[in-house]
């Protein structure tokens, strides 16, 4: 409507001009033809005086003038006739009738320079034409002014002077000027119904496409567009329906579609179509890294990839990643980009029991501007976190903690969610499968009785441990251990019994070694245990512990009878002993043996004279 308004105006405005225009050059040019007119008029009449005065000398009655002159005055609207003589005449004849003399300065200056005056003369009310006309001495034919008149040839005799009143002339200009101005805005007024009546249903169209394009950029394709033009017009709006049926039907599929690959974003874009495009552009990214960490060796390069993304795709400056155990509920960390966020957390306390951690113990993300003092586990003050957790599967997740000083970057960091979830959920499956392969391998190379690392661990990782020690120059005791009898006690007690034994020795084992220390089943009721960079005296302190701590289990073999059992331990130094892991173990194994040898229930440390080197 308001369109349609504008253009009314603006034709209205450039036919009113147009009006203007012609009125104003009708004006000028009959003002124009109406002084030409009576000019004219004024010279013809002027002539007519000069001949009839002329006609009147040559015939002898210039005494009869007056009355000519007379007759000549009541014609062509002249309001007043009047002769003037030049001073030759005036000397020659006199003054004539009506004292003939100039009345005025436009009849002195006429017979001074011999040149016509024409002056119009206006009021509000008149207009008045003054024509002074010069009577000059001519010798043509019969009219020789020479033969009465003492002058020369073409010296004025006289002047002819008129007044016209051309008033009406105005007046009718005025009244020619009214009706064309009425043609004009008649004619303006039938224009604008015209284009009114013509002009609306295109208006109506486009207001109509006006609001179903606003609607579509809404996503709403459910606009049906209505128009009472025929031909082009009506086509067009019958295809653009079909159109936007189309779209709504395809579109809607669409936004169904993207929905099932991506979490719902954070904050919907007023365009569907922008945010259609920006979300088909993010499930591109996805899906590239997706196909680059399927074929990754292990899940420690996955998490190189997350973080990688996290710093250059979301631009994170400060953030930790942990990886969370929540079958035994213990928190580690895989990488911080700053040494001081190790210490934002209560770290020795949460790490040990993830519970402690308040978004690990909620599987929510936690936001230090929703509320003071959050999460109790964050140690220090000036500082504003948000902590997303991300589950894997029932035994494993992961929690991305995102610091910064400025409160309203938080902002920024929450925007990202759903983006950083959308990257988690594509590496959630091959991060799973990641895990259950780890864990698959790691079962292979465990004891399934004591859970201990078995002798395909050390088969298998022997080399790699070698390669650390050579780097690092690291030293290791080497322990074999044996419990002493133990076929008796299956012979006599059963399997049963047996198995309880080698279960208890390897929690002896476990509770006297540290996390670096190695403890393996080695073989039947043989046992390995390696204790990495400890002193000669620390192996033999923790050798001591084993053997009093077994020493003093006591195994219920049924009928209220309980078996007492021992063991015997043979040590080894690396690189004292051996140059390789593998000799080492060769050498405590002869130390256990020269133990079993001498009595059992001790304790053997391997010396040179036990075995020959050369031969080995």
């Amino acid at each position: 409507m308001r369109t349609k308004l504008k253009l009314l105006f603006i034709v209205t405005l450039m036919l009113l001009g147009l009006a203007v225009a012609t009125i104003i050059n009708v004006s000028l040019n009959f003002r124009e033809y109406s002084v030409k007119s009576a000019l004219e008029k004024a010279e013809m009449a002027a002539k007519t005086v000069e001949d009839g005065l002329t006609a009147h000398m040559v015939n002898g009655i210039m005494d009869k003038r007056e009355y000519f002159l007379e007759q000549i005055s009541k014609n062509d609207n002249i309001k007043s006739l009047w002769l003037a003589r030049s001073n030759h005449i005036i000397k020659q004849y006199g003054e004539g009738f009506n004292s003939e003399t100039a009345r005025d300065a436009i009849d002195k200056e006429v017979l001074k320079t011999g040149k016509s005056i024409k002056k119009i003369e206006e009021t509000t009310n008149k207009i008045n034409l003054r024509v002074t006309m010069p009577y000059k001495a001519i010798t043509t034919g019969n009219a020789n002014c020479l033969k009465c008149h003492d002058v020369k040839r073409g010296d004025t005799l006289g002047v002819i002077s008129m007044e016209f009143d051309i008033t009406d002339m105005r007046n009718t200009g005025f009244i020619t000027i009214l009706k064309i101005l009425g043609i004009n805005l008649i004619f303006i007024v039938v224009v604008l119904l015209l284009i009114n009546y013509y002009v609306t249903p295109y208006m109506k169209l486009f207001e109509d496409l006006q609001e179903g394009i606003q609607k579509a950029y809404s996503g709403d394709f459910t606009h049906t567009f209505t128009t009472k033009i025929k031909g082009e017009a009506g086509k067009a709006v019958e295809q653009l329906n079909t159109l936007f049926m189309k779209m709504q039907e395809a579109f809607g599929e669409i936004r169904v579609n993207l929905a099932t690959f991506v979490t719902e974003r954070a904050a919907s874009c007023n365009d569907p179509l922008f945010e259609a495009k920006q979300v088909i552009n993010e499930l591109s990214d996805i899906y590239k890294f997706k196909k680059t960490i399927e074929l990754d060796e292990n899940k420690n390069i996955i998490y190189k990839r997350i973080i990688e993304v996290l710093k250059s795709k979301f631009n994170i400056e400060r953030f930790s990643f942990y990886e969370i155990d929540t079958k035994h509920s213990t928190r580690k960390l895989i990488y911080a980009t700053h040494d001081d966020l190790k210490d934002i957390c209560n770290t020795k306390h949460i790490d040990a029991d993830s519970q402690k951690c308040r978004a690990c113990r909620t599987n929510s993300d936690v936001i230090s501007t929703d509320f003071n003092d959050l999460c109790y586990a964050c140690c220090s003050n000036n500082i504003h976190y948000l902590c997303h957790p991300f589950q894997i599967n029932d035994e494993a997740s992961l929690l991305i903690s995102m610091t910064t000083y400025d409160p309203n970057e938080i902002a920024r960091l929450t925007s990202y969610m759903p983006s950083i979830s959308n990257y988690l959920e594509a590496a959630k499956p091959v991060i799973e499968s990641n895990i259950l392969m780890d864990k698959l391998h790691d079962t292979s190379l465990r004891d399934g009785m004591t859970n201990l690392y078995n002798r395909r661990f050390l088969e298998n990782f022997i080399d790699k441990i070698m390669s650390q020690i050579q780097r690092s120059e690291e030293t290791y005791h080497v322990m074999m251990l044996d419990v002493d009898f133990f076929k008796m006690v299956n012979d006599t007690y059963g399997h049963d019994i047996g198995d309880k034994v080698i279960v208890d020795l390897a929690n002896v084992l476990r509770n006297n070694i540290r996390e670096a220390d190695l403890a393996i089943r080695y073989g039947g009721e043989e046992f390995l245990v390696m204790l990495h960079n400890s002193t000669d005296e620390g192996a033999l302190r923790v050798a001591s512990n084993i053997h009093k701590d077994f020493g003093k289990l006591r195994f219920d073999v049924g009928n209220g009878e309980s078996l007492h059992k021992t063991i015997s331990i043979g040590i080894s130094k690396f690189p004292k002993d051996g140059d390789s892991i593998w000799k080492c173990i060769k050498y405590a194994d002869t130390a256990l043996y020269q133990a079993k040898n001498t009595g059992r229930n001790k304790i053997v440390e391997f010396e040179d004279h036990m075995f020959d080197k050369d031969e080995y």
